[in-house]
């Protein structure tokens, strides 16, 4: 299953917020360098879905603040 993500890094605080089934906002302290906002993106993401972080993967846009992520469902 693919989920769009939307990234918003050096946010004030750190949130997940759910728009529809597939698509999620992504707010994170971590600045965009280094994949350190990656990280943190698959981070909140495992948290939200209850899933391990090892089986979520970048699809598209790792460099972009519109990612896709292949996770299995």
């Amino acid at each position: 299953m693919k989920v769009f993500v939307r990234v918003k890094p050096n946010s004030k605080t750190e949130s997940i917020k759910r728009m529809n089934s597939a698509h999620f906002e992504v707010r994170t302290k971590s600045p965009p360098r280094e994949g350190k906002a990656n990280a943190a993106t698959i981070n909140a993401l495992a948290r939200h879905l209850h899933i391990p972080k090892s089986q979520i993967k970048i699809f598209a846009g790792a460099r972009s603040k519109q990612k896709i992520f292949e996770i299995p469902y």
